[in-house]
């Protein structure tokens, strides 16, 4: 799979597989468990919201990486985590490689702008694949999420609402 081996830097980020940024299982469950907090997780699936004890954390990185790869988000400078990002990848023979995204960052990092720096640097990292298209789904309240979709050239799919959901696509090819 192309995206396990994704990883890419930005001016303020470092993102990678976890285990290739060298994290611990410990230490990813304790990042999981401090940034999928009930604010972060209220826009996601709603078996996902709630409180991360460290045993809730530790199945939902197992039963996630079973699927997809999940990287992890250092801030580039203390080298704390900050954020994820899920990768589920598919090839479909007419559309080729297409990767559906979903990204959370800690309440510490909202409004700095790093969730637009962290869509911009998997978009210039996806250019140097084969990877064609890009999907990420944005919840219709989380005007945020939709503005930085937007701001990295992604456009609303048509008829793409999806009960509370809107999906946004990039296509590379």
């Amino acid at each position: 799979m192309i995206c396990r081996s994704s990883s890419f830097t930005t001016d303020r980020l470092v993102v990678g597989e976890w285990r290739a940024l060298s994290f611990s299982d410990k230490d990813m469950i304790n990042a999981v468990a401090a940034i999928l907090t009930p604010r972060v997780t209220q826009s996601l699936p709603e078996d996902w919201r709630g409180e991360y004890s460290h045993s809730r954390a530790a199945k939902w990185l197992e039963d996630i990486d079973q699927e997809a790869a999940t990287l992890l988000v250092l801030d580039g400078t203390t080298r704390n985590p900050i954020g994820l990002m899920i990768l589920f990848e598919s090839v479909e023979e007419r559309s080729g490689h297409t990767v559906r995204i979903g990204y959370m960052l800690a309440e510490s990092a909202w409004g700095n702008g790093y969730a637009t720096e962290l869509l911009q640097g998997f978009v210039n990292w996806c250019k140097n694949t084969e990877i064609a298209s890009v999907i990420g789904g944005v919840e219709k309240d989380n005007v945020a999420s939709q503005r930085v979709m937007v701001k990295n050239g992604f456009t609303v799919l048509a008829n793409s609402q999806i009960h509370s959901e809107i999906l946004y696509e990039l296509r590379f090819q």
